[in-house]
């Protein structure tokens, strides 16, 4: 097809070029303003795009343009585009329209635009803008990328707080999407998106302070995801019901929620084979992985925020932080739940630490007297006391010894009278006296021979009744001693 008539020199260049995807090299600088020898109608594009140019047999017809101040909207919504465009180094003046349309692989690279539109998108190669700088948002919603989606190096800024720097819902990515070494300063809206490939965000800079940086909730990624190496985000990741069938990786990362108020991280209802917590700093804010099926968690206690949110998460195995650690882990909940200290005990007993297990059940119940009332507290301070919940018995037989050879000194002081003068009773013995007062029993016949008298008495009565309690006691402790650490409820 000839030329059209009305094209410039640069022009011109470009419909002579694209029958053999020959790179048109306007200028080595990406314009700043409306230079005429490189001012390119984005009509003109479009129409070679959608075909209007000719083809060469024995070459790939294709738009290569470098260094172009394209005026217009450059615009192929629902169109089938048959050739590749490759934008380098240009400046657009209107937001390129791919809304619904078929294409092959686009490249804006190092590109000035005002916005991208792909709602609808479907892509059969890559799609890219790396380097680019975008002054207003990228909308790919319902987008199907099958090369993968590539923005390294891009800058990205919504136009006012309330919009999204990158809008989508349900993109399809396949490949991978690689937005490494970026500054987007506006929300990352990714809810429902697939990406075969992993998602790869290392050196990004999420910039939305009191705001969503990250929204990917219900995404799911196959392999790899890192948000690692110098990844920022001020303000909240939220992975809340997302699948991630790899790594979920926030190594020597930083995460800041920006309000200490706020999330930092909200990933409740989350599956992920392995989850490396590990940032370069302390979280600011909060973190939720309430409900969250995780096979293996890596983290340390240095970056654990304040408000650490384990209600219903299972797990299992755990590593970086030791015993102590992990009680101040499950701990930080401000509100109270059993589930991340019966976890805890119920990983420790599966890995053989069965002491370690029965020490997690008894900070869990000391953990629970502080929200009980004054008498279920004072109850609660008896049993730890004298027992340990049940979980420290030995601490039982030292209050007994203590008592028997309190008993034994008094009643040796003070020896008790027979109950029956001149008849035929067993001899008295101080050490078997008291054992008999302290065991529930008459065991040995000698609290029914002897009777306590003066002072003596009332340290009879004493020990007669914390016998019961001691007995109560142990045979508490010997029944949680002998059972295993409970499962997770």
């Amino acid at each position: 097809m000839p030329q059209p008539p009305g094209l410039n020199d640069a022009e011109q260049r470009l419909w002579a070029a694209f029958p053999t995807g020959a790179t048109v090299d306007l200028g080595a600088d990406r314009p700043a303003g409306p230079l005429p020898e490189r001012m390119v109608r984005a009509e003109i594009i479009t129409r070679l795009l959608l075909g209007a140019g000719d083809s060469r047999p024995g070459a790939v017809a294709a738009v290569r343009l470098r260094g172009a101040y394209i005026t217009g909207t450059l615009d192929v919504s629902g169109g089938r585009v048959e050739h590749e465009l490759r934008l380098e180094r240009c400046r657009l003046v209107e937001e390129p329209d791919f809304t619904n349309a078929e294409t092959r692989q686009l490249r804006f690279a190092k590109c000035r635009m005002p916005g991208f539109d792909g709602g609808g998108l479907r892509a059969d190669g890559y799609v890219s803008l790396s380097g680019s700088q975008v002054d207003g948002t990228i909308k790919l919603p319902r987008a199907q990328i099958g090369g993968g989606l590539r923005m390294n190096g891009t800058t990205i800024t919504a136009p006012d707080p309330q919009s999204w720097a990158l809008f989508s819902g349900g993109l399809v990515v396949e490949v991978g999407m690689y937005v490494r070494d970026s500054v987007i300063t506006g929300g990352v809206r990714l809810v429902g998106a697939r990406m075969s490939g992993g998602l790869f965000m290392e050196g990004t800079t999420l910039v939305n302070p009191g705001r969503i940086a990250l929204d990917g909730q219900n995404m799911v990624v196959e392999d790899t995801a890192e948000f690692s190496r110098d990844f920022s985000a001020l303000g909240t990741v939220r992975l809340r019901s997302a699948r991630f069938n790899g790594i979920l990786s926030f190594s020597r990362a930083r995460l800041d929620s920006g309000d200490p108020a706020r999330m930092a991280l909200h990933a409740s209802h989350l599956q992920a084979d392995e989850l490396l917590l590990w940032p370069e700093e302390q979280i600011k804010g909060r973190v939720s992985l309430s409900y969250s099926r995780i096979a293996l968690i890596m983290d340390h206690p240095s970056v654990w925020p304040d408000e650490l949110y384990l209600n219903g998460m299972t797990y299992e195995t755990l590593r970086g932080a030791e015993f102590k650690d992990r009680l101040s882990w499950v701990s930080r909940d401000p509100e109270f739940h059993l589930q991340p200290y019966e976890q805890l005990a119920a990983w420790y007993h599966g890995i053989g630490h069965d002491d370690l297990a029965r020490k997690v059940q008894l900070a869990k119940l000391r953990e629970r007297r502080r929200h009980l009332n004054p008498v279920g507290r004072a109850w609660n301070h008896l049993l730890d006391w004298t027992v340990g919940y049940g979980y420290r018995p030995w601490l039982a037989f030292a209050w007994f010894a203590a008592l028997l050879a309190l008993g034994t000194t008094v009643f040796s002081i003070e020896e008790p009278r027979p109950v029956k003068p001149g008849s035929e009773l067993p001899a008295f013995h101080a050490l078997i006296y008291t054992l008999d007062l302290l065991i529930p029993l008459d065991t040995f016949g000698q609290q029914l021979s002897y009777d306590a008298v003066s002072w003596s008495r009332w340290v009879a009565y004493a020990l007669v009744t914390t016998g019961w309690v001691l007995a109560t006691a142990l045979i508490t402790g010997a029944t949680r001693v002998l059972r295993p650490a409970s499962s997770p409820s």
